[in-house]
């Protein structure tokens, strides 16, 4: 078990060290909902199973607070009301869930954050194409090639190498909370003399 314990902890530790790569398309996700949010618009976060678990946890983080106390930011998570999500799901199909919410509330201007760790998940794909036609930005958390989500992302980050969805989930929570901290940074930081400069 020992062995297998640091197999995996290696396996992590190499997906961590091979997201560095991502560095720049992570400011830029950052800057991208920095600026959304100086506009008075919101992100709309959604996923399945794990990934609406993040799409929950970076919402409350916006809402809430991150590290620093600060004015709440407008964060919406699209997988928690249940009777919404039910009554999408059994009227028309399980696709259209996050699809529906974004015609209600998504606004140009708006960002959709979706949360796949294949890039195939039908429902994912119908939420961004739904932000796309109301000229919504898009990011999108990925895992291998990205699979169909590349093509509905204004910014793609995906986990390359990985060899299973916990991996990806891992670096994808990694990568949400730099998200969290970066904005925040950009909203509230205090210059220090070397930023001055």
């Amino acid at each position: 078990m020992r062995e297998r314990v640091l197999n995996q902890l290696a396996e992590i530790a190499a997906l961590v060290e091979g997201a560095r790569e991502q560095a720049d398309l992570l400011i830029a996700a950052a800057q991208m909902i920095a600026e959304a949010f100086a506009g008075g618009k919101k992100v709309l976060l959604f996923g399945n199973g794990g990934s609406a678990a993040d799409a929950q946890h970076v919402a409350a983080e916006f809402v809430n607070r991150f590290l620093i106390e600060r004015p709440p930011l407008p964060a919406v998570a699209l997988t928690t009301d249940s009777s919404i999500l039910t009554s999408i799901a059994n009227d028309y199909d399980f696709s259209e869930v996050f699809a529906k919410q974004i015609k209600a509330i998504g606004q140009s201007g708006d960002v959709a954050w979706g949360i796949t760790t294949s890039g195939r998940s039908p429902n994912v794909l119908e939420g961004l194409r739904a932000a796309r036609d109301r000229q919504m930005k898009t990011i999108v958390l990925t895992g291998g090639n990205g699979g169909e989500a590349t093509e509905l992302a204004d910014l793609l980050l995906t986990v390359d190498g990985a060899l299973s969805t916990p991996r990806v989930q891992e670096v994808h929570l990694i990568w949400e909370h730099i998200i969290c901290d970066l904005v925040d940074y950009i909203f509230f930081q205090r210059p220090s003399e070397e930023d001055r400069t």
